[in-house]
């Protein structure tokens, strides 16, 4: 334990904010609220301004500068108008800073002051358990973690939200899928300490289940057919939601992998990861060359939307085109899919192989089942694609039939050509297929990876396989 301690007392001196750092973000806090509340007053809104989040509950990194400040409008604005009138208050008090409207559940307003990033984000001011909005329980949210979490825990809520960003899985958007800063707080609160998190997760074995607030004491059964995951953390302030419901499954087992390791060997890697480079062409072209798999791309051109609108439909099409892929025979061993959130999008497969044989062997039904089988010989009996058969193997009926596609490429092209909305594509990467798109294999894409810096190290990673901390 004692390279434990000496490691995290080394990562929590550097990313603990220094007195100076609190002074300017506190001054920078107390001016962007009372703008606000200025903007609110001239635009006859009744609004409690507020920071809240990482900042207002002093759980923040010093890399991490970020600020959110909510509006807490009143309930007589209709719902469809809390975006319209948040984002025009937020503008009013932004000036002249640089801005960029963003898109959760409604709209909000990211703004740029020195070297912070600021959230203006609206919500209601609403009574606990009367929400209208996903933004109201923020406000209580912050007050739960300041009225519960000791001040001496919170240099270990920053070594664990560290520990999670070193690993990649920090960040509840849909594009990570990993652990909020709310969860690590209430993980922390649970189990004292950031070790403690780490202990708890590298036994992890089925199933976790935290109730801090006691909302289903003696009713354990309510809680299994309410909540589904893995990961379960009863929200202290709503005892009808999951804090950990946007982990997803595979985030949640790398914690575990990564945690088991750094139980076994502490080191600063899984805090601070050494950076990837890019492998150069020529290695990428002998790794393809000598892989023994094939990988297939997708590329396609404009398409722009809000990140969780945009990482949920490249997260949808890419569940899709494997389903699609895999229903013709050909085996996929892994898949990923790239973004820069703008000009260009790559979905990638590794497959087991990219051509298949021209005759494919399909199983029909147990002889005990005397109506399918009827149906199975009056199908194949005279079908033209029957190359062998219909004979009975090991009591069922078989036949062998050609393949509608046997080169990987050709299905994808082939499937593709109206957009793909019939293959599952989502709405609108369907629209960005139209436009244009390229299907590209194994060396192929050569040109894409030396064109885009981004995606080469993203792809280089993706060969390799292996998580950096490892």
């Amino acid at each position: 334990m004692a390279a434990f301690e000496a490691l995290t007392m080394q990562i929590l001196a550097k990313i603990t904010p220094k007195k100076e750092e609190r002074i300017k973000v506190d001054t920078l806090s107390r001016s962007l609220e009372q703008k606000i509340v200025d903007a609110c007053q001239s635009e006859g809104v009744s609004a409690k301004v507020r920071v809240e989040g990482s900042v207002a509950k002093d759980t923040w990194l010093t890399e991490n500068q970020d600020i959110d400040v909510f509006m807490r409008l009143p309930t007589s604005i209709p719902r469809k108008m809390l975006g319209e009138v948040g984002l025009r208050i937020a503008k009013k008090a932004a000036g002249d800073a640089k801005q960029i409207e963003r898109f959760a559940e409604h709209p909000y307003l990211e703004i740029f002051v020195d070297s912070f990033r600021v959230d203006i984000v609206p919500c209601y001011d609403t009574k606990v358990g009367a929400w209208q909005s996903a933004t109201d329980r923020t406000p209580y949210h912050t007050d739960y973690i300041r009225t519960h979490l000791g001040s001496e825990l919170h240099g270990e809520v920053r070594l664990l939200k560290k520990f999670m960003q070193g690993i990649g899985v920090y960040g509840a958007e849909i594009k990570i899928g990993g652990f909020s800063g709310y969860l690590c707080e209430l993980l922390v609160m649970h189990y004292g300490s950031f070790a403690g998190v780490v202990e708890a997760f590298a036994a992890y074995s089925r199933r976790i289940v935290i109730d801090l607030a006691d909302f289903y004491k003696d009713r354990t059964r309510d809680m299994e057919l309410l909540f589904s995951e893995q990961l379960v953390i009863v929200d202290p302030v709503d005892g009808g939601r999951n804090v950990a419901a946007a982990v997803q499954p595979q985030k949640l087992y790398e914690f575990v992998a990564a945690a088991r390791a750094f139980l076994k060997a502490p080191n600063k890697t899984f805090f601070y990861p050494q950076p990837t480079h890019a492998l150069p062409p020529t290695i990428i072209e002998r790794h393809l060359a000598g892989h023994g798999t094939s990988y297939l791309y997708l590329s396609v051109g404009d398409l722009t939307a809000v990140p969780d609108v945009l990482w949920g439909q490249l997260y949808r099409t890419k569940r899709s085109l494997r389903t699609l892929l895999e229903i013709n025979g050909f085996r996929v061993m892994r898949d990923t899919v790239w973004s820069n959130e703008k000009s260009l999008s790559v979905f990638v497969f590794e497959l087991e192989q990219p051509v298949l044989p021209n005759v494919k062997r399909h199983l029909g039904p147990q002889l005990e089942r005397h109506v399918d089988s009827e149906r199975f010989l009056t199908k194949y009996s005279g079908d033209k694609q029957v190359v062998a058969g219909p004979y009975v193997e090991n009591g069922r009926w078989v036949v062998m039939v050609t393949r509608k596609y046997t080169k990987a490429t050709v299905l994808l092209q082939e499937s593709l050509r109206e957009g793909g909305k019939n293959a599952g594509v989502a709405e609108l990467v369907a629209k960005a297929i139209k436009a244009g798109f390229e299907v590209l294999l194994d060396t192929e894409a050569l040109k894409v990876y030396t064109e885009n810096s981004d995606f080469a190290m993203f792809l280089t990673e993706f060969f390799s396989g292996k998580p950096l901390w490892l």
